[in-house]
């Protein structure tokens, strides 16, 4: 796919002949586009922006200065061959961040539809993002890493190889999270711990009282009632079965690494779903 004559290119921007540019996009200023990459229709990019080989960009995404797209991924077993970041629609990119490809041959970085990414981080090689996330500023998330729709996580946050981090989860900034992090729950501390549901994401993505009354007794029997985990589990289906806990149930059923728990001092608490 050649430039499309209605998209607006800088004079000081550089694409490869082979790369393709969608209608209405826009290039700023020394930006650097690499061949086998595709921009679909209304992108923007700020200056200096470069996008790297084999990456391939939806409709509406706007990338903003010195961010670095598709670049090879920061893993010694990597030996140049072909892989892929594939980035949805209506994405915001902040300042200076970074997004690489897959690390195995033909394998891909994916990200969603409608995330909005601020500046300075990192997601790494083979890391799927869903749809509607916001990943603050500082924020590093390692490789294959699963991070459901609508998650928030705050900055500074990293995120270990192999975490899988729960729809509608929030996490608090500068937290270390080594444990896989179940949906719709809160969390901080440095070393992860849940402390109540995430109520604010969930009135803003339009859960009724009933879905959230669901979910808080949900919580309730994962993390005080003092029930081993697969009995807790088998009681959430049973007594407090909704879409949404069963969601939860399934995500923690499919945990390798582990999910996030209070501390002693924090099933103690008396604040923890309110």
């Amino acid at each position: 796919m050649p430039i499309d004559p209605s998209a607006q290119v800088a004079p000081t921007a550089r694409i490869h002949p082979d790369a393709g540019i969608g209608p209405r996009c826009v290039i700023g200023e020394y930006c650097v586009i690499e061949a086998d990459t595709s921009l679909g229709p209304g992108c923007v990019l700020e200056p200096y922006v470069f996008i790297k080989r084999w990456t391939t960009m939806g409709e509406g995404n706007q990338i903003s200065a010195g961010a670095c797209l598709g670049t090879d991924p920061l893993d010694k077993a990597f030996t140049g061959e072909r892989s892929y970041l594939r980035i949805g629609n209506n994405n915001t990119i902040r300042e200076h961040f970074t997004i690489s490809r897959g690390t195995q041959p033909g394998s891909v970085t994916e990200i969603g539809d409608g995330n909005y990414i601020m500046g300075s981080g990192h997601i790494a090689h083979n890391t799927r993002m869903g749809n509607n996330c916001t990943i603050a500023s500082c924020v590093l998330i390692a490789g294959h890493c699963l991070i459901e729709d609508q998650v928030f996580i705050s900055g500074g946050t990293g995120v270990h190889q192999f975490t899988r981090v729960g729809r509608l989860a929030m996490i608090g900034g500068n937290i270390r999270v080594n444990q896989d992090v179940p949906p719709f729950f809160m969390y901080s501390k440095f070393e992860i711990e849940p402390s109540g549901l995430n109520r604010v994401g969930l009135r803003r993505a339009g859960f009724s009282r009933q879905q959230t009354d669901a979910l808080k007794q949900a919580y309730r029997i994962l993390y005080r009632s003092g029930l081993k985990l697969a009995d807790a589990l088998a009681r959430i289906e049973a007594e407090a079965a909704t879409p949404e806990t069963l969601h939860l149930a399934s995500f923690i059923r499919q945990c390798k690494r582990g999910i996030a728990r209070p501390t002693r001092r924090g099933l103690a608490r008396t604040d923890l779903v309110q």
